[in-house]
Formats: structure tokens, C-alpha cells, sequence
């Protein structure tokens, strides 16, 4: 497993679509995974530690862990299948682990909150990171823009 640290969100500028940039903490890796403008949010109202008057889904998902004593142990991506992201949760209960499917989306905005460790497998950071070169090749911006160049190379615009 490989720890990663949430490195920035990105916003599409033709689409609704963000993308969680994560960070290997050892390295120049970065795994970028399309997300939701709503776990977006969650996500960087999190990092930015603003005080809302209501909680959001994943502040109640905290608070009911809480409550039932168990902890966040860490989340992992742990699998990338069909173009697909897949996490878990993995929760301490009284010394029990427990594994809990999740969107990556929703494991990040729940680890932000725990302030507990992102992982992501070796296997999925080998196939879908970026890691930008130095002195060849684009620059670590032109690097994180190439999602997004990826991804507009790939709209069909005739329909």
C-alpha cells in the first residue's frame, strides 16, 4: 500500500466533472481520479476547515462511527476496473477491523474528516499514475492539465 495525501481538486472547465489529485507522500506520483462536484465540495470544505451550520452526508457518516465506537482506520483505493476506481473503508471496532465498500470519493471525504491515512494499492498506482519527468516533458502543471487534455481529446462533440 502506498500513502497518499490529497494534493489538490481540479474542475473541468467543459463538464461538472472534478478530479482528486492524489499524491504519493514517498514520491512524484499522482493518481487522478474523476469525482462528483458534491464530494468535490465536501472534500474541499473539509481541507479548507469551513465551519458549516449543518452536517453534510459524510459529517453524519463520521458522527455515526463515532458514536457506535468504532474509528477510521484508513481508506484504500484499492482496484481499478473498466475505467473504475473502488475503495474501501477500513474501520476499527473495538480492535476488530472492518472493510467497508465505498466510492473513493466518499472514502477521501470521510478520511479528511477522520484525519485518517489514504492508500492506495501498488498495482492501481502502477497503472494510473502520473509522474511528471524533470528537464523533459511537460512541467508538473502542464502534467496535471493532461487529465484534463485527456479528457477533452476523448468528447465526441457531434453529439
Amino acid at each position: 500500500m502506498i500513502q497518499v495525501t490529497v494534493d489538490s481538486i481540479r474542475a473541468s472547465l467543459m463538464s461538472q466533472h472534478r478530479v482528486v489529485i492524489l499524491k504519493d507522500v514517498d514520491s512524484e506520483r499522482y493518481l487522478p481520479i474523476w469525482i462528483g462536484p458534491f464530494e468535490a465540495e465536501a472534500i474541499t470544505l473539509e481541507l479548507q476547515q469551513v465551519e458549516l451550520a449543518r452536517p453534510l452526508t459524510h459529517d453524519l457518516l463520521q458522527a455515526v462511527i463515532t458514536a457506535v465506537g468504532a474509528r477510521v482506520s484508513h481508506v484504500l483505493v484499492n482496484e481499478l476496473r473498466d475505467d473504475t476506481f473502488y475503495a474501501r473503508i477500513v474501520l476499527d471496532n473495538n480492535g476488530q477491523p472492518l472493510e467497508i465498500d465505498s466510492r473513493p470519493s466518499d472514502s477521501i471525504a470521510l478520511a479528511v474528516r477522520a484525519k485518517a491515512p489514504i492508500f492506495v494499492a501498488e498495482p492501481v498506482m502502477e497503472r494510473a499514475a502520473i509522474t511528471p519527468d524533470e528537464g523533459i516533458g511537460p512541467s508538473p502543471d502542464e502534467a496535471e492539465l493532461s487529465v484534463f487534455r485527456d479528457f477533452v481529446e476523448t468528447l465526441d462533440l457531434d453529439k
